[in-house]
């Protein structure tokens, strides 16, 4: 199996890879929806945040000096990145108990939309006309979802802590790309499992649940796939390339809809898939014109020109996911 996975491209292993994160984002999301009626979404994700420390105790013991050993001036930063992580994970599992699979996946991938709006104002990138267009056209795609003009849908706090989530996970995409700039990657994973399992005790404390004997195992695969996703999602972003790829990672949000009608009934009505489809090409349109201002970058460094614009690099495989 091994030797014939080596012998396929590296787009298709990719793929593959991608595909793979997208099967565990989902089936970590069913299982969050299953136990939201014994569990609230601040209780889970403090189980979810202990089941990715747990995964991360390996690169603590491999090479502790060089991974727990960091600049103290990076502390603020992490602990920032840590505290909108928390919140956004949060909201996220809160936004997936409250609304359906399909509706809720189509919500979070607004997060491209808010990392261009935050590199502008932080990160000091110039957007083009064409990326604003985008980014206005993918918040059309929100407005359509919510319907707030019909009489029998009331825009709610689920689709509000959706479009927060989103925000707050992209605000950890703009902090992680400063980080990286001192820290390794290892660094930062296991800092941000950390101080994410400090930052979700508090708000586990204030609704605790004690796991009943027959939901410890749901709630430690809760924590087991949100790491394995996060993996899997780098490891194919590796190997392939991201223009290739990021199609691919769209495919979630078909497997949500096969999830939700198989596990819960749920079938997503002509709005929903019209939104979301709106989102998607709007968020393909900006990864694409990211990877095409990298590589102008590259071209503009190799010709003797060392101060071409940095642009925001959604295609780092360093970047993490929910």
């Amino acid at each position: 199996m091994k030797a014939f996975f080596s012998r396929l491209s590296p787009n298709t292993q990719g793929a593959i890879w991608v595909l793979m994160s997208g099967v565990t984002f989902v089936a970590m999301t069913t299982l969050v929806k299953h136990l939201s009626g014994n569990y609230p979404s601040h209780v889970q994700n403090f189980y979810r945040q202990t089941g990715s420390l747990i995964v991360a105790i390996p690169f603590m013991l491999r090479s502790p000096r060089q991974v727990l050993f960091v600049p103290r001036s990076t502390m603020p930063a992490l602990f920032l990145r840590s505290l909108l992580a928390t919140i956004g994970m949060i909201l996220l599992l809160y936004s997936h108990e409250a609304m359906s699979m399909a509706e809720a996946n189509a919500l979070s991938f607004t997060r491209p939309l808010w990392v261009v709006l935050l590199a502008a104002l932080f990160l000091r990138e110039t957007i083009g006309p064409s990326r604003i267009a985008a980014v206005l056209m993918g918040f059309v795609g929100v407005v359509v979802i919510m319907r707030p003009w019909g009489a029998d849908v009331a825009v709610g706090w689920p689709h509000i802590a959706a479009l927060f989530s989103a925000l707050c996970l992209a605000g950890t995409i703009t902090g992680v790309k400063s980080l990286t700039n001192t820290l390794s990657a290892s660094s930062i994973l296991v800092w941000s499992s950390i101080m994410g399992e400090l930052l979700s005790l508090p708000f586990a404390l204030a609704d605790w649940r004690w796991p009943g004997a027959g939901d410890l195992i749901p709630l430690f695969l809760i924590g087991l796939l949100s790491a394995a996703n996060q993996v899997l999602f780098i490891k194919g972003m590796a190997v392939g390339e991201a223009a290739v790829l990021a199609p691919v990672d769209y495919a979630r949000l078909v497997l949500s809809v096969i999830a939700g009608l198989l596990v819960f009934g749920e079938w997503p009505d002509a709005f929903t898939w019209i939104g979301a489809g709106v989102i998607v090409v709007s968020t393909l349109y900006i990864t694409v014109r990211e990877i095409q201002s990298k590589r102008a970058k590259t071209l503009a460094i190799d010709a003797g020109q060392p101060d071409a614009s940095t642009p925001l690099g959604l295609d780092d495989p360093s970047l993490p996911r929910p």
